[in-house]
């Protein structure tokens, strides 16, 4: 709707753990204003929000979406984000752009990890919020103990806003206690005046001088309760508790509305966005441009999507921009209200509002765009770091071609995932949050980029050194007509401490290896480290001294000396009681203190060593060291021990030996994954 002035915008994030009912909410509120003609279902798969292929296979939402409601003069941008915790990086962009939130319980089930991380998540950054108690019509609905969870969970300022007319099959609607209507029906009419006694006390707690009049006796106005309920949910002070059942369309409106009423808009000062030289951007649509780029999405139709958020002046269609992020001009064609696969073209975007364009050559996710003469820039969100890594190839040979333009491209969609390159073990590697993520990650590839990537646990990769002194004698001879070869060494090869990496010295006398074959002799033996004799691992650690050995003064030559310190370490390798290093990572864990027991229970099976224990406010912080070995899927292992409570962040801290009774096992290993390469 054009003209809308800025005051009267709302960017608000929709939150919650997966499945609550987010995208239901957003199907009611399009349906209601005239937007779509029927109302989706998830699990039909025919909703706005969840559009793309790999939600309606899952049922659930992997990418934020904005679902835009305007009326009366008022316009509601809501991003409806994922509630699984693979795809945080799409619900900290999206909190990074909106002045509020709506986080969504379900009736049934009350506060889970999806409503405590959401609850989180806003407080960190100060975001008012309002709770809706979804699926009031559901079996086992019970609005009293929901409330009772949350204010035992998030503290007695969460208040009742409405009180719901029945629970369960026997919902039918929602009672205001904001403006009670004349007719309050009996059955609930003792709730609603009590919540409305709480109400007035939190308007007057907010404000000293509304205080002063409560306690004096004096009735508070309306008008002044409306405003010190404001005042006070925008400082965090009171949360208000909403009811409703998104798929029965009972309570959408209501919601919309406390929204509209209650819910800071961008010219309240409650976020105010600061450029990275400190200064506050004033959301003035007369002045000069300033908007952030917070998603990108390669659209199926119009090419790469970029989603933005306006903070001062405008962006208009077939006009030009300034990156100050990447220090370049970018052409605007045409821009874009999105409405899940569909997009209606507009002509401008204005402070304070939404939008998207297409086919921005170079702006990425967290890019600035302003004018050139008044340059701004905005810090860029600060994505998850995953820890859980896959091993990616091309399934067949069109497909390598293929691969790394994907991975890039993919990568730049999901800024939360990284793209890497193990030099170890050759491997190409992909990094993210979880599984979840990485397998959607591989279907959006296979079905945008027609790249089919086959995924599986990375290689260790474990290193190979001596535990002992040992010398070993080579002596290349050949002849074949003309100069032959030769070239004769004796190496004492030594142990090394850990990380000391590889040292070559020659204690030669007298000539019996002429001076100019060091080098040659140092050459083959680096490039015999970098196979093994046990599993064929890179050899680490080890000091090789040429002290010996004899040539020859015609068939000598560098090669001749470089094939014998070749093949007298790899004879020496096997003489000095080889053994296996694997890397060890430093883990840290945080978990609540209720799962504590679970998570150490389950490091003492990954052969972990504890090295410290702080309690924090409620949680452990756990710091150990665990082989690599047996982390590669601790993503899933901590969310299964800590219902998803917990969180980790894992970094490669030393070698040390594998343990005896574990070497052949890993021996074997690498032998058969040798040999499924040959084939």
């Amino acid at each position: 709707m054009p003209g809308i002035q800025v005051a009267n915008i709302r960017n608000v994030a929709l939150l919650s753990h997966s499945g609550v009912g987010k995208t239901s909410l957003s199907e009611a509120l399009l349906f209601n204003h005239k937007a779509t003609t029927r109302i989706g279902r998830v699990e039909d798969g025919n909703t706005v929000s969840d559009y793309e292929p790999e939600e309606i296979k899952r049922n659930s939402s992997v990418q934020t979406t904005l679902i835009a409601c305007a009326a009366n003069d008022y316009k509601v941008n809501f991003l409806d984000t994922p509630g699984y915790d693979d795809f945080l990086g799409e619900v900290g962009a999206a909190l990074r752009v909106v002045e509020g939130a709506v986080i969504l319980v379900a009736a049934p089930s009350g506060v889970d990890v999806g409503t405590e991380r959401s609850w989180s998540m806003c407080e960190a950054q100060g975001l008012p919020r309002i709770i809706l108690v979804n699926k009031m019509d559901r079996e086992n609905a019970s609005f009293a103990r929901c409330v009772s969870d949350i204010q035992g969970t998030f503290g007695n300022h969460c208040v009742p806003f409405q009180i719901p007319i029945g629970d369960a099959q026997d919902f039918t609607g929602v009672v205001s206690v904001v403006n009670p209507p004349a007719d309050v029906p009996a059955s609930v009419a003792d709730e609603v005046q009590a919540a409305r006694e709480r109400l007035i006390e939190a308007a007057a707690e907010s404000d000293e001088a509304l205080a002063d009049k409560y306690l004096g006796g004096e009735e508070l106005t309306g008008e002044e309760i409306l405003s010190g309920v404001r005042a006070a949910i925008w400082r965090g002070e009171l949360i208000p508790i909403l009811a409703g059942s998104a798929t029965k369309n009972i309570g959408v409106e209501e919601c919309l509305t406390m929204v509209r009423d209650f819910l800071p808009s961008p010219v309240d000062g409650i976020r105010p966005l600061m450029a990275n030289d400190g200064a506050d951007v004033e959301p003035d649509s007369d002045g000069p441009l300033a908007a952030f780029v917070f998603k990108t999405t390669a659209d199926p139709f119009v090419g790469k999507l970029s989603l933005f958020r306006v903070y001062r002046g405008g962006i208009k269609s077939n006009s030009e921009v300034w990156n100050s992020v990447r220090e370049v001009s970018e052409r605007i064609g045409q821009l874009y209200l999105p409405k899940g696969k569909s997009q209606d073209n507009v002509t401008e975007v204005t402070a304070g509002d939404i939008g998207a364009i297409g086919k921005l050559s170079e702006t990425l996710t967290g890019d600035t765009l302003c004018q050139r003469d008044h340059a701004v820039t905005f810090q860029p969100v600060k994505f998850p770091v995953g820890y859980y890594t896959v091993a990616v190839s091309p399934a067949t040979k069109a497909d390598l071609d293929k691969m790394s333009v994907a991975l890039s491209r993919i990568v730049e969609e999901d800024p939360s995932l990284e793209f890497s390159r193990d030099y170890d073990t050759g491997e190409s590697l992909i990094t993210g949050v979880g599984d979840a993520q990485i397998e959607v990650a591989m279907d959006k590839i296979r079905r945008k980029f027609g790249a089919d990537l086959r995924v599986k646990m990375p290689r260790v990769a474990y290193k190979e050194t001596i535990s002992q002194v040992t010398k070993a004698e080579y002596r290349h001879k050949k002849q074949s007509g003309g100069h032959g070869q030769y070239g004769h060494v004796i190496l004492r090869l030594e142990p090394l401490e850990r990380t000391q990496g590889f040292e070559f010295k020659s204690e030669v006398v007298g000539g019996k290896v002429p001076r100019e074959y060091f080098p040659s002799v140092e050459k083959g033996v680096i490039k015999a480290m970098g196979e093994g004799v046990l599993a064929g691992y890179p050899i680490v650690d080890l000091k090789a001294v040429l002290y010996d050995g004899s040539f020859h003064d015609v068939d000598s030559s560098g090669m001749s000396f470089e094939i014998a310190g070749n093949q007298a370490l790899r004879k020496g390798v096997a003489d000095a009681s080889p053994i296996l290093l694997e890397p060890i990572m430093k883990l840290t864990v945080n978990a609540p203190d209720a799962y504590t027991g679970e998570v150490m229970s389950d490091l003492n099976t990954k052969r972990a060593r504890i090295l410290g224990m702080t309690p924090q406010d409620g949680y452990t912080e756990i710091i150990a060291e665990v082989p690599k070995a047996e982390v590669q899927r601790y993503s899933q292992d901590l969310r299964s021990v800590s219902q998803g409570r917990g969180n980790y962040q894992l970094e490669f801290d030393h070698y040390e030996p594998v343990p005896p009774n574990l070497e052949p096992r890993v021996i074997e290993e690498a032998k058969r994954a040798r040999e499924e390469e040959k084939v």
